[in-house]
């Protein structure tokens, strides 16, 4: 079920602009058994708008959060490269706030300890956060400490009551996830000690919109950030912003730092809160058109699938993730269209893909189909996936399609 939204769920001012409609399409990370009546599946519209007043970019139709995330298909620890950011996250964090095995570290939405494990394997307390049961499982089993639920002002009490209160809480990749957004941040800060730093990483908005990102708009994010966004939010419950780092993560993120504390204002954070105040994102003027340039990027992908397949070329994908599912979806693709898709999580193998009902394979499984182009979905970790693929021995086309198709 999708609830209509006409207000800010941040501030509660009236919309502005549209920013992205992409129709009505299916949840995008929910995976359908090969058996599923795929006629009768779920599809909620899909499109963001802009707040005419704090600037959050949110998705105006809602999804039900718990039928999403309780049982959740996506695993941290499936792509090496976010692996090591996450490992030299907790060594440069470690370092700079002076972590020992006195301090405890909270992360909400923890998924499968992908993160935390460092500080257990130093030896520093952590406790995991993780609403879906079946990925808290898997975090368990690699002893990271972690309960099952929902961050709320009532859930972050009782928590704090049992495991004290951190000097460090990260929240990385959770914010978009959160209808919520209120209770959401104000159980953030309840779970910080005094003195205790907040640590928030975010796709960067300005890389939405500039590389025409629209994939990454799915109803699993229900909000999409910019530095001039958080820091309103952030201040309604008394967090201030002190430093920020650009992050290449994600097609492009942010690492937001703050704290209940004030703290002197990095040049970091200066230097982007012009940026983002040169570039208008305070204006409706900023958001318009991008409906435009996805029309673009979308008819560019479908003139080079219409040309490969009128060559006898056998065309693949790369990738079962939500961002590919939303492409794929706003593209039309359908299973005749695609060979398969290769995926390297087992708990997305022989499942279908939700919209297009393309079935997830094995890597192996698809390279013995023996395609001629392969196009990579989740294009932010292309490199490693194109490694990943030569490594194995395919030697055709590699492409992506975001934000023009482009052979790697």
């Amino acid at each position: 079920m999708a609830d209509a939204v006409t207000r800010c769920r941040a501030c509660d001012a009236p919309f502005g602009p549209v920013l992205c409609d992409l129709g009505t399409m299916a949840v995008a990370n929910s995976y359908l058994p090969p058996n599923a009546d795929r006629a009768n599946e779920p599809r909620f519209p899909l499109r963001t708008v802009v707040c005419s007043t704090c600037r959050m970019v949110q998705l105006d139709h809602v999804v039900d959060a718990s039928a999403i995330f309780s049982d959740y298909a996506y695993f941290s620890s499936a792509s090496a490269s976010w692996l090591g950011h996450a490992r030299a996250f907790c060594d440069t964090m470690t370092a700079r706030l002076g972590l020992d095995p006195g301090s405890l570290v909270i992360e909400v939405a923890s998924n499968d300890g992908y993160l935390l494990k460092n500080f257990v394997a130093t030896g520093i307390p952590c406790l995991g956060i993780e609403p879906a049961a079946n990925v808290a499982e898997v975090a368990r089993a690699a002893d990271v400490p972690t309960e099952v639920a929902f961050l709320t002002p009532e859930t972050a009490g009782q928590l704090t009551a049992r495991h004290g209160r951190a000097d460090l809480v990260v929240a990385n990749n959770v914010l978009a996830h959160v209808p919520d957004i209120n209770g959401f941040v104000a159980g953030l800060a309840l779970l910080l000690a005094p003195e205790g730093v907040l640590s928030v990483e975010v796709p960067h908005l300005l890389n939405l919109v500039d590389q025409v990102q629209f994939d990454t708009i799915y109803h699993e994010h229900y909000a999409y950030w910019s530095l001039l966004a958080v820091e309103r939010l952030f201040a309604r419950h008394g967090l201030q912003v002190f430093d920020v780092e650009t992050l290449p993560t994600h097609g492009g993120s942010l690492r937001i730092l703050a704290s209940a504390t004030v703290r002197p204002a990095s040049p970091a954070l200066l230097a982007l809160r012009a940026e983002e105040a040169a570039r208008g994102l305070d204006s409706d003027d900023f958001y318009r058109g991008f409906n435009a340039r996805v029309r673009k990027v979308l008819q560019g992908f479908q003139a080079w699938l219409a040309a490969k397949t009128d060559m006898g070329r056998k065309v693949a994908a790369y990738g079962a993730a939500a961002k590919g599912n939303t492409f794929l979806n706003a593209a039309r693709v359908r299973p005749k269209d695609l060979l398969a898709v290769a995926d390297l999580s087992a708990a997305k193998q022989g499942r279908l893909l939700p919209g297009s009902h393309i079935p997830v394979i094995a890597p192996h499984e698809l390279l013995a189909m023996g395609p001629d182009e392969i196009l990579i979905l989740p294009w932010n970790i292309a490199p490693e996936i194109v490694g990943q693929l030569r490594s194995a021995g395919f030697a055709g086309g590699l492409w992506t399609a975001v934000p023009e198709m482009r052979r790697l």
